[in-house]
């Protein structure tokens, strides 16, 4: 071996550099060249910590309540809400879903690089993670892109609980369509859908009541060559006949008998119960003509539950018809059946029927409930047999019942009704020592009765009975006073008790509103001014619907002035005008040629009224549209106004008086308004009022523009200085 020549050591020029030496401030690093690379570096500062390496990610020591962990400006909810509904996850499935949180619950790629440091992601785990995003707050769309991602992934295969888990996310964020599509990405990876993954899309269909997503996957089925047990047929019919598709419930039941499957006793059921509600009682009765053939006879439940659907769409007819059908059976009808049948007779007006049915069952001595009393009661007192519902109720007391504030308002009624107020009376104290309660439909019988029979020393007994009962007396007056105005032949009747119950000290601001109401509604402006002035006479004083009632007298009556007097009134109190005393008002400004009030009145009304008149709305749009200055933009308004069933009245002439006096000429708002008159939205005379309002607004406006011009350029005093001299000359 030959013998080695040491090498020649290495001259430390400054020219070369050294690779080894230590560089400071002072002394940068050169690695070759004419210092080509120089590198200063910074003075160490000596307190400033020194940051760690950064280690390697291991899942064992991964921890959420650490520091390091968190991004407080990131997460949307705080670690502890995260754990409280996390606890029962997995570490790796909570670290997953840890993932999201941090990054607001969207995917991306700081999502993908908390995912790719995990070595490989199992289907349980994926289902795992995906029935964990049950927040209102998740994103499907993270659910979807983590489901695909997962999928990708080297050696991965999806199996039945991660499909099944991604359904139940997909419905649970309403994105029930793309779950329907889970069969086909089955199929496409492989794993063809069995009964149970078409059995949770239609589980969750029937609980939301979608019958034709029930369809579309069970054609779906179909399709995959899958046939559903009778269970799952039992659900599909079921849900379709609920949703209102009995015929593609009755074709899904031609499949059903095509598959060589026998029908249980709630197959037959569900169809007849769809078929009853259809009214398609000829084929119900063929369908249980089947099921008695094939299976068994229908009990008393299910002839109780027939006779129910049909009492619900009033298909009485077919009601005895499954009455007859029972009889033929032999199944003895219980109380519950009974009681469905005729209380659904009593509903249509057959009480005789019905009490036929009731005395059939006293008869079998089966036990009556005080609903079936209830019922033959009110409907015996709308057939005006009083004395028969009287008879009944002390059969209901001798049973042992006690009856309710319902029964004793139909008899109360009833007897009123046949004029035996004093027994009506009597049925009344029965109440009050029954500690019933009464309300105003207990008394209202007898306090009308009282009224036009003219007995009013005993409708004031009346009153003093339900203040010692601790009613409010004010209210039941209101309430009674109101019913008495809705008819126009008893208003002469209602003011005779009006001024009774002001000499008894029952006024109120509520019963004077309802009076001057329905004066003012039947045509009698003066009368209900007459009630509003005797009302500030008295110690009573008025609100603001007392005002709103009284500037729509004034108004009818031509006292225009009173009418504003009495809106400033309302803005004193601090409320606001109805929309009736608003269009009332603007109208009778606008019979004064007040047009720039009227203008005022419509903004104040937009502005403090929500839903204001639409006239009013469109006035603010002929006002916009005057500002072209074209009659045809004007004319395309009022048009439109007629399509939307609102004619044009005063306040639509008053905003194109204002808007073409400010902005148009009187050549356009002549054909305007000559537009209205051909139209017939304008009659003659009134024609000719706009037209002369039209000129007088404009000379006005034409004067106040030449004031402000004197008074900007100070003319004013000059012309005023020039005129006195003329004056004295």
């Amino acid at each position: 071996m030959p013998p080695q020549i040491p090498s020649k050591p290495h001259k430390q020029y400054f020219y070369y550099g050294h690779r080894h030496r230590n560089p400071n401030q002072h002394r940068p690093t050169v690695y070759g060249g004419l210092f080509s690379n120089r590198q200063s570096l910074s003075p160490p500062n000596p307190h400033k910590p020194i940051s760690p390496k950064p280690q390697p990610f291991l899942l064992h020591n991964w921890d959420p309540d650490h520091p390091s962990q968190q991004t407080s400006n990131l997460t949307p909810f705080p670690s502890e809400a995260f754990f409280s509904s996390s606890l029962r996850l997995s570490p790796i499935a909570r670290f997953i879903v840890d993932a999201f949180r941090k990054n607001q619950n969207q995917w991306g790629p700081p999502v993908i690089s908390e995912l790719s440091k995990l070595r490989r992601v199992t289907p349980d785990l994926v289902a795992e993670v995906l029935k964990a995003s049950h927040r209102r707050d998740s994103n499907p769309i993270l659910a979807s892109k983590f489901f695909h991602w997962a999928g990708k992934q080297k050696g991965f295969h999806h199996n039945f609980a991660s499909y099944n888990a991604f359904a139940y996310c997909l419905n649970r964020h309403n994105r029930f369509r793309a779950a329907d599509q889970i069969p086909e990405l089955m199929d496409s990876q492989g794993k063809p859908p069995s009964e149970k993954q078409f059995e949770i899309l239609i589980r969750m269909h029937c609980d939301a009541n979608r019958g034709l997503r029930v369809y579309y996957v069970y054609e779906k089925m179909k399709k995959f060559g899958v046939v559903p047990r009778v269970f799952l047929y039992n659900r599909i019919l079921d849900a379709l006949v609920k949703t209102g598709h009995l015929d593609l419930a009755l074709s899904v039941y031609r499949d059903f008998q095509e598959n060589g499957l026998v029908e249980e006793s709630i197959t037959f059921m569900i169809l007849i119960k769809g078929l009853c509600k259809a009214g398609r009682v000829d084929e119900m009765l063929e369908l249980l003509a089947r099921m008695r053939a094939n299976l068994c006879k229908p009990d008393v439940f299910a002839y109780t539950a027939m006779v129910k659907v049909l009492v619900s769409e009033e298909n009485l007819e077919g009601c005895l018809r499954v009455w007859d059908e029972m009889k033929v059976d032999r199944v003895e009808p219980d109380v519950m059946a009974y009681g469905t049948l005729i209380i659904g007779l009593c509903k249509v007006g057959r009480v005789q029927k019905g009490f036929e049915l009731f005395q059939e069952m006293k008869g079998k001595r089966i036990l009556i409930d005080r609903a079936i009393y209830g019922s033959l009661i009110e409907a015996f007192v709308q057939d005006e047999k009083v004395g028969v519902a009287c008879d009944l109720l002390k059969d209901l007391v001798d049973s042992g019942y006690r009856a309710d504030l319902g029964i004793y308002h139909s008899l109360i009624k009833g007897l009123c009704n046949v004029n035996q107020v004093d027994k009506a009376y009597k049925l009344f104290q029965l109440t009050i020592r029954e500690d019933l309660k009464p309300d105003f439909e207990t008394v209202k019988p007898i306090m009308m009765m009282c009224v036009e029979t003219r007995r009013m020393d005993d409708f004031w007994k009346l009153l003093t009975l339900l203040q010692k009962l601790e009613l409010y007396v004010d209210n039941v007056l209101s309430k009674f006073l109101s019913f008495m105005v809705e008819e126009e032949d008893k208003i002469n009747t209602a003011l005779d008790v009006f001024r009774g119950m002001n000499d008894k000290g029952y006024g109120s601001v509520a019963i004077y509103n309802i009076v001057m109401g329905a004066l003012h509604r039947y045509g009698q402006a003066k009368k209900a001014l007459e009630i509003y002035n005797d009302m500030k006479s008295s110690n009573i004083e008025p609100d603001s619907s007392t005002y709103s009632i009284a500037i729509s007298c004034f108004v009818e009556v031509g006292k225009i002035q009173e009418a504003c007097l009495s809106h400033n009134k309302i803005v004193e109190l601090g409320s606001v005008p109805s929309a009736v005393a608003y269009c009332s008002l603007s109208e009778g400004l606008f019979k004064i040629c007040e047009i720039d009030a009227v203008m005022l009145l419509v903004r104040d009304c937009l502005a403090n009224i929500e839903s204001g008149p639409l006239e009013f709305k469109y006035a603010l749009t002929i006002l916009h549209v005057c500002k072209s200055g074209k009659a045809e933009m004007v004319i395309d308004v009022l048009n439109e106004m007629v399509q939307q069933d609102c004619p044009p009245s005063a306040v639509a002439y008053s905003a194109i008086i204002s808007g073409m006096s400010k902005y148009g000429t009187l050549d356009e708002a002549k054909k305007v308004l000559l537009h209205l008159r051909e139209s017939r939205q304008l009659t003659e005379a009134n024609w000719i009022v706009c037209e002369e309002l039209l000129i007088d607004h404009m000379k006005k406006k034409t004067a106040d523009l030449v004031r402000c011009g004197l008074k900007f350029f100070n003319l004013e005093s000059k012309l005023k200085a020039k005129g006195s001299k003329l004056l004295s000359t």
